[in-house]
């Protein structure tokens, strides 16, 4: 029995020596941070003041419980923050995607439908031109050569004319002679070669008109019978140069008639030409416009993209350093509530009047 006895005493005496030791290396711990010293300071004051214990340990267990629920607090509402950090950078790379779907799909509809069909118009618009400028072209040149055509026309009939003023002369001179001396002979002479004259070569009455020369230069117009034929003859070649010129006239009022004819097929051409002009810049207009709108829409697109990626690298910025003052906060709660843990256990001991700050 003295035995048993004895034992429990040294056990006493033991756990007292550990609970001493325990308590030492616990307040060693809590001076070494300033709130755990605050604390030791808080247990020493009302020790001195002889405070009840159990108001000192409802107090520290109190400030634990803040501490818990400010701890959970905490976590609560950076689990919030992490929710909406997640669904913002879910819709921001969403925005993001979606932008660079549009300015691809756009930029693809530029370089493969629009640009070629403008370049297309542009092209058909100068065929159209260099079409018309060919058209002027003929229409000038026609202008030209029926001016040409009229000009010798006009030289032929005026030809004609003096040829006729020169059988008229001729007819005048052998209704004179009757008796016919040597001098009128030559003025006859002189006017048949005067006809000459007023017949170009390349006239197909210059043969008749020679023919009467050959007839005339070897007569001496005594033989009223021969100036009969060479009247004759002479009043036949007049008819041929009317004729010629009313031929002539009549091919050159036809000739005129077909110049205009052709003009107006030219004008009318030329008009159909610029209404194919105007249709295409019809559409050459609508073309750029949309070129225009599109290639507004992607640059429109493109600051989208890169007004997104901004705020998203912004967004992971926030978070990040939300994220180390959430975990700094945490670890601090953590500490202080490991330090009110301590503290509350020092309260608790069988003996802490001895405590120094």
């Amino acid at each position: 029995m003295k035995s048993i006895l004895l034992i429990a005493l040294i056990a006493i005496a033991f756990t007292a020596r550990v609970q001493e030791r325990n308590l030492a290396k616990i307040t060693t711990d809590l001076k070494k941070s300033t709130y755990g010293s605050a604390l030791l300071h808080l247990v020493e004051l009302h020790s001195m003041a002889g405070g009840p214990v159990q108001e000192l340990i409802d107090a520290i267990e109190e400030l634990i419980n803040d501490l818990e629920d400010e701890l959970e607090e905490l976590e609560f509402n950076f689990q919030v923050r992490t929710n909406e950090h997640n669904a913002l950078v879910v819709s921001l790379e969403q925005d993001i995607q979606d932008a660079v779907i549009d300015v691809n799909n756009t930029q693809d509809t530029l370089d493969n439908l629009l640009f070629p069909r403008r370049e297309q118009l542009q092209v058909r618009i100068e065929q159209i031109q260099e079409n018309q400028e060919a058209n002027r072209k003929n229409y000038e040149e026609a202008v030209l050569v029926r001016e040409q055509e009229h000009e010798d026309f006009e030289l032929q009939v005026a030809e004609l004319n003096d040829a006729t003023a020169a059988v008229d002369d001729a007819l005048a001179l052998l209704e004179t002679l009757t008796n016919p001396s040597l001098l009128q002979v030559k003025r006859f002479q002189n006017s048949l070669k005067n006809i000459e004259q007023k017949i170009k070569s390349r006239s197909k009455m210059a043969p008749m008109i020679k023919a009467l020369i050959s007839l005339a230069s070897n007569q001496n117009f005594s033989d009223q019978g021969i100036i009969g034929q060479i009247v004759d003859a002479l009043n036949e070649f007049r008819n041929a140069i009317v004729d010629s010129i009313n031929a002539q006239t009549a091919a050159e009022a036809q000739a005129q008639e077909d110049h205009e004819e052709y003009l107006e097929q030219l004008d009318d051409e030329y008009a159909e030409f610029q209404r194919q002009i105007n249709r295409v810049n019809v559409d050459l207009t609508a073309t750029n416009e949309k070129i225009d709108q599109m290639t507004e829409f992607r640059d429109q697109r493109d600051a989208d993209r890169k007004q997104y990626t901004a705020e998203l690298e912004l967004e992971n910025n926030t978070y990040a350093e939300e994220t180390d003052t959430y975990t700094n906060l945490k670890n601090e709660f953590t500490r202080e509530l490991g330090i009110s843990e301590q503290a509350l256990s020092v309260v608790q001991s069988a003996d802490f009047s001895n405590i120094q700050v």
